[in-house]
């Protein structure tokens, strides 16, 4: 698996799942960028990688500016992880602004993201990108309606992208990562509020084994499967990147 000579940009890629991705695409040998809200979180992120070298941008996914301003550089990878979880409560207990704040952040940013991203991979007929797609795509959850709105509004775009330039030489895949030990799942836990928040974190996967499975997107190896929506419990997608079948 080699990404050698691509320049690849991961959204949120200072902790959990997305600083994973950043060291697997590494490895793989991508040129990697990944944005954070904060230098700080740069600076941690940086710490923690290493000998991994990787270039931080202190870009807020929803400063449409700034974003604009990232992507002159160009990419020939996209990974849209960036997302929060909150508000989590049932429908009348959350507000419309916090609402909407999710949906911002979760699907208009990504949105706009992509449409960035596309400008140049369709100049260049040549591009990869990668939805963070969840399980709350497709089965709603109590108390994450904006999370499962979201995504679910995620997996869309990732179909209409296919759509609209799939024959232009664009990959895109919506890809559920699971059920991992991340700051998320933290939250999530601590709210109590559905099933997923009673899993135990010992029963987490860990932060790798998604990441394996979106560098190996990136790669020629899964030009068959653009377009979809792939879950890491799938057996034959874990076969094909190398990860034993859960049990």
């Amino acid at each position: 698996m080699t990404l050698t000579g691509k320049k690849a940009l991961v959204t949120g890629g200072n902790r959990g799942i997305g600083l994973a991705t950043v060291r697997a695409l590494a490895e793989a040998g991508a040129e990697v960028h990944f944005t954070a809200r904060s230098s700080a979180n740069i600076a941690a992120a940086q710490r923690e990688l290493g000998d991994i070298r990787a270039t931080g941008h202190h870009a807020n996914m929803t400063d449409r500016i700034a974003m604009t301003t990232l992507f002159e550089q160009g990419f020939d990878i996209l990974i849209n992880n960036a997302a929060i979880i909150g508000p989590i409560g049932r429908i009348l207990d959350v507000s419309v602004e916090d609402w909407a704040q999710n949906i911002d952040v979760n699907l208009t940013s990504a949105f706009h993201a992509t449409q960035l991203a596309l400008r140049g991979m369709v100049a260049n007929r040549s591009g990869t990108i990668v939805n963070i797609s969840s399980g709350a795509a497709h089965r709603p959850q109590e108390g994450w309606s904006a999370y499962c709105a979201g995504k679910a509004g995620l997996a869309m775009l990732t179909r209409s992208v296919h759509m609209e330039y799939g024959n232009q030489g664009i990959r895109i895949f919506g890809f559920a990562p699971g059920v991992v030990d991340t700051d998320m799942q933290g939250a999530i836990r601590a709210s109590g509020l559905n099933p997923v928040s009673k899993i135990p974190r010992s029963d987490l996967a860990p932060t790798h084994e998604p990441a394996r499975v979106i560098a190996w997107l990136c790669t020629p190896a899964a030009d068959a499967l653009a377009g979809q929506e792939l879950d890491i419990r799938a057996l034959d997608l874990r076969t094909a990147v190398g990860l034993p079948p859960l049990a």
